[in-house]
């Protein structure tokens, strides 16, 4: 791809390494940005200069948020002893907007992949498990999405938490095998929530 303008070359360069988007897309796109007034794209700009200066992760569950402890922790309505072991914040949002749940998250940031050089010591696990220690938690529900890396990182979480006198139970299988939790209508993901079952008869 040939470009007139060194500018244009680089802004393409640099969108296209967004995730689904190829050079010819990020073309469209940067003339777009283009064709628009300045301000626009000023304010897109100090939007993603913002999200990456300012971003934090919640101190207590590692969910994305604007301050230290995110608003669903500090939210005492919430009930404390039910934590929901999910990937990332797509799925918190996901099973959030089914209304159905209404304990606390825990935000892995992974699966456990060994293709892709993400183990254990890669995620939160060691948080989560320090979290069950202090003797709060009463149940920890599994909501990664149905695939081997999924199932796989419920295992090992699984195997981690035997020592300890808590339940710990996993989404029901309304959720098609390989699908991702965020894909899931909300229909179908909250009575997959209210369904759960037993971790120990899903294996």
């Amino acid at each position: 791809m040939n470009f007139s303008s060194k500018l244009l070359e680089n802004a393409v360069n640099e969108v296209s390494q967004l995730p689904g988007i190829g050079k010819r897309t990020a073309l469209r796109l940067v003339l777009h940005l283009l064709k628009q007034p300045k301000e626009h794209t000023h304010h897109l700009a100090s939007a993603l200069n913002n999200l990456v200066d300012e971003i934090k992760l919640c101190r207590k569950c590692h969910n994305i948020s604007d301050v230290e402890l995110c608003e669903i922790c500090a939210n005492p309505m919430r009930n404390e002893e039910i934590v929901c072991v999910v990937e990332d914040i797509r799925d918190v949002m996901a099973i959030e907007n089914t209304a159905q749940f209404k304990g606390l998250y825990h935000v892995l940031g992974g699966k456990i992949s060994p293709i892709e050089g993400i183990g254990p010591q890669n995620l939160t696990i060691d948080s989560l498990i320090e979290k069950v220690k202090e003797g709060t938690i009463k149940e920890v529900i599994f909501a990664l999405s149905s695939t081997i890396e999924g199932d796989t990182t419920n295992f090992y979480i699984f195997k981690q938490l035997e020592k300890f006198e808590i339940n710990t139970s996993t989404i029901a299988r309304g959720i098609s095998v390989g699908d991702e939790l965020e894909y899931a209508d909300e229909v179908t993901l909250g009575r997959s929530i209210l369904n759960r079952i037993p971790f120990e008869k899903s294996l």
